[in-house]
């Protein structure tokens, strides 16, 4: 069963909130032109359920958010894959430090984002976006500020269509990514946002091990289904 909360509820946990995603994203489902990008780690769960329930492709875009040194929950900006940085200029007005700092955090959520690249993807060919629809997927969004830098990411590959689908995230954030996305999926937009976590009953952080399990299982998925694919044309 599809669970669809209301604003008093919260979603079970991660797996649940991206079968919340499914019904809205059906019209996607079974085209060889949609790619679902998973925003490590936390989006990998929800991203997972979408892709095999959609029986579309799943990959990952690495973004990292780069969290004010003192409150790193707060983000100062963000980076991703491609050489994307991205600064929350209004964030860092009303909380000012210096280049020095800003440079460091930059330069070790830069690190981090190289290891997660390697350790998820390995050898895995760079992905190809150009024409295709691509589908966004996070656990929840607060200042959307990775999801702007993975947007900005991929419209660097000149997509046919980007659409963001989240569980969460307040409705400013929302309105904001609509102005730049094709498509925004997010079913709980809460007036007062407090933090992802605290609309989820589940809420643990994830391991790299178990990010690597979830890809795993979905390129093992595409991989047979593309296999049955060419059998079915040589009879």
């Amino acid at each position: 069963m599809i669970h669809s909360p209301s604003l008093q509820t919260l979603w079970p946990d991660r797996s649940v909130a991206g079968q919340g995603l499914v019904e809205p994203l059906l019209k996607y489902a079974g085209r060889a032109d949609v790619i679902i990008l998973a925003l490590p780690r936390g989006g990998v769960p929800v991203a997972y359920e979408v892709a095999t329930a959609l029986q579309v492709r799943l990959d990952l875009l690495v973004v990292r958010k780069l969290g004010m040194p003192s409150h790193p929950e707060f983000a100062m900006g963000a980076i991703a894959s491609g050489g994307i940085h991205i600064r929350n200029e209004e964030m860092l007005r009303d909380h000012p430090i210096d280049q020095d700092r800003y440079d460091a955090v930059v330069a070790r959520e830069t690190r981090e984002l190289s290891r997660r690249e390697q350790v998820y993807r390995g050898a895995r060919a760079p992905l190809q976006l150009k024409d295709q629809v691509v589908i966004l997927i996070d656990d929840g969004l607060a200042t959307g500020a990775s999801m702007l830098a993975a947007v900005q990411a991929v419209q660097l590959q000149h997509p046919a269509r980007i659409v963001v689908a989240v569980p969460v995230a307040p409705l400013e954030t929302v309105e904001t990514l609509r102005c730049i996305v094709n498509e925004v999926i997010c079913p709980l937009t809460p007036e007062r946002m407090m933090s992802i976590g605290y609309w989820y009953a589940n809420f643990p952080q994830l391991t790299d091990q178990e990010v690597i399990k979830l890809l795993q299982l979905a390129w093992q998925r595409e991989s047979t289904e593309a296999h049955s694919g060419e059998n079915r044309l040589e009879t």
